[in-house]
């Protein structure tokens, strides 16, 4: 019986906490736009970001070939 005196305060506070946690989010803005990310992941990129999208025809570790830079076998 004398947890309950423990208790009932515990989730007084508690209930306080989350009733300021849902008013902070209200007034930054948490809750502004619910719709526009979860359409965001299906839209296009408008510009592939620099340095992506560009590939290499050539396989990893593999040489250079007659003609290209950085052969040694010419000198």
């Amino acid at each position: 019986m004398n947890i309950i005196l423990v208790l009932i305060p515990l989730g007084i506070m508690l209930l306080g906490v989350a009733i300021w946690a849902f008013f902070w989010a209200v007034n930054n803005g948490q809750f502004d736009d619910l719709d526009s990310p979860a359409y965001r992941i299906l839209m296009e990129d408008k510009a592939p970001a620099p340095g992506r999208g560009q590939q290499d025809d050539s396989e990893p570790g593999a040489t250079p070939e007659d003609g290209e830079q950085g052969g040694d076998d010419a000198l």
